[in-house]
């Protein structure tokens, strides 16, 4: 019975059906850990995760069938023995799977038993849940292997404890949001105090379309006590030594970790998201429009530090509308980021419009001005290739203070899930500091002013947005209430202290604005409810939760 163990943690990033591709980083990895008794991977590694309905086409599943024999036959050679997280297909149905692989052969498995079936986890849809795993026998250890949810609910760990399990492994794929550090933290402290086992968390790291996976895997003994802390954000890779004594299995181990608190969290999920949609689909750079204003600032912002300056295109398209003050600011945006910068004014455009549509007034009139945009953006991305990055934030999206087809258009966001008061938050730490891993500036990012002028879309003479909204910090409570935590317009008013007819008609734009958003780009989720994974309302809805609000015949 051995009494001494060395297990290799690889926090590892994926891209998501790219079999041969993650095999070959998990033979890398193995290559690394030569010394080790055990490699343990991210959840579904092999396949990546999500995997989404790419489940339920079975050609996928046969290669990923074929992929994980290719694995298990390489732990014939000397090495660590293998926990793969893959997909096993059996009597007719598909699992979310952990092998474990050890001289040529499968010496154990875990179906996941907690299949998650919200927010923006699906996994009913495109799996069958395990029985309630036991635990498995290697080289004289009994080991707990909770697949990711099989963790967060008290069941399948308190089965395995019961069943002699020495240690739990528990390899997820967790997407960042706001706080969800504490709440793993909170989750695992009372799986290993209950059980009095330790307990390994590794997560996998990078961006998959709309999720940010920051990584943060740890190793906690059965106190409670954290003794290991990885990077987040990065690929990490960590020998850990392990000793059986009298009161069991502990981590000799020690590794320090600072993780980012708000808003430096939320600012490298953007850049990690926007990093690897830009270049897993083959983008060469990002094109927007700097308008001059706090969003597009961010958003060029954030780019730059993902990117690099030489992939950001920043195009001012300023109207008859537009300040001599925001021409400057969008100048010095680019100038202290270093993108390139041109201006094209829409103007002649307009004037074209205004001849072939005369009758157009008002807003109808303010939008041909976003719409012309959008044209000329679309336009310059398709001539050279660039991703056109959409810079709306949450809450114009969730009233509609968006043109369709005009400032909402693009391929990615990474405000979709910043309220705007988020966006000035974000905006001030950037410019006083610098993320890791950044590829921009040292120092400050956009001019002061475009932080602390009041916003507008400039579509019309001396147009604020609060002319149309409540200020941000008033309509963004609002929102908090009715969006994230789903309460009805009498709850909000009561814990906001704003005016219940302000919040019934912010609930009736919120509502109305459903058939925008449902055309608006993906964008990368930093809080727990975000537009289009999270949050699935109907187009076509007749529910309000205000009583002054008369329902349509």
């Amino acid at each position: 019975m051995a009494d001494r163990l060395t297990i290799a943690l690889a926090q590892m990033n994926q891209r998501v059906g790219d079999l041969d591709g993650n095999a070959k980083a998990m033979l890398e990895m193995r290559r690394r850990a030569k010394d080790a008794d055990l490699l343990v991977c991210p959840e579904l590694q092999l396949a990546g995760y999500p995997p989404e309905d790419l489940v339920l086409k079975p050609e996928f599943v046969r290669r990923v069938h074929e992929c994980t024999d290719q694995l298990v036959d390489a732990t014939v050679e000397r090495g660590p023995a293998m926990l793969i997280g893959t997909i096993v297909h059996e009597g007719g149905q598909n699992f979310n799977a952990m092998l474990l692989a050890d001289g040529g052969k499968v010496v154990g498995r875990t179906f996941k038993h907690e299949l998650p079936n919200y927010g923006t986890f699906d996994e009913k849809r495109i799996f069958t849940p395990g029985p309630l795993p036991d635990p498995i026998d290697w080289r004289g250890i009994r080991l707990g292997v909770p697949v990711c949810e099989d963790m967060w609910l008290e069941p399948v760990c308190a089965h395995l404890a019961e069943g002699g399990a020495e240690l739990f492994i528990v390899p997820h794929g967790s997407p960042y949001e706001l706080d969800k550090n504490q709440t793993r933290e909170r989750l695992a402290r009372a799986r290993t105090t209950s059980t009095g086992l330790p307990l390994v968390f590794l997560n996998r790291v990078g961006g998959q379309d709309e999720l940010a996976f920051d990584g943060s895997s740890f190793v906690m003994h059965p106190d409670g006590e954290m003794v290991v802390q990885m990077r987040d954000w990065d690929e990490d890779f960590l020998m850990t030594e392990w000793v059986r004594g009298a009161d069991g299995w502990r981590c000799e181990t020690r590794c320090e970790h600072e993780l980012d608190a708000f808003p430096a969290d939320a600012y490298r999920a953007m850049m990690v998201a926007l990093r690897d949609y830009v270049g897993r689909n083959g983008f060469p750079g990002v094109i927007l429009g700097l308008s001059g204003g706090i969003d597009s600032a961010l958003s060029a912002a954030v780019a730059v530090d993902a990117l690099g300056a030489g992939k950001v295109w920043g195009v001012m398209l300023p109207s008859k509308y537009t300040s001599e003050e925001s021409l400057d600011d969008a100048r010095e945006c680019a100038k202290l980021l270093g993108c390139r910068h041109d201006v094209i004014s829409i103007a002649p455009g307009v004037d074209a419009v205004d001849e072939m549509l005369p009758q157009l007034t008002g807003l109808a009139a303010e939008n041909v001005q976003a719409r012309l945009r959008m044209v000329t953006l679309m336009a310059l991305s398709n001539a050279e290739g660039q991703m056109l990055l959409t810079t709306g934030n949450k809450s114009e999206m969730s009233v509609g203070y968006a043109t369709l087809y005009g400032d909402m258009a693009g391929g990615y966001s990474v405000l979709k899930d910043a309220y705007k008061t988020t966006v000035f938050a974000l905006s001030r730490w950037r410019n006083g500091n610098k993320p890791e891993g950044a590829l921009g500036p040292d120092g400050p990012v956009m001019p002061a002013q475009v932080i602390t002028k009041p916003p507008s879309a400039e579509l019309r003479p001396g147009q604020k947005d609060e002319d149309s909204l409540p200020p941000y910090s008033a309509l963004d409570r609002i929102l908090v209430g009715l969006v994230d935590n789903e309460l009805s317009v009498k709850e909000v008013a009561n814990a906001t202290g704003e005016d219940v007819a302000l919040v019934a008609d912010i609930e009736t734009k919120l509502l109305k604005a459903e058939y925008k958003r449902r055309q608006a780009p993906p964008g990368v989720k930093i809080g727990t409810r975000n537009f289009g994974r999270d949050r699935r309302y109907p187009i076509s809805n007749f529910f309000h939760t205000s009583p002054q609000v008369k329902t349509p015949k």
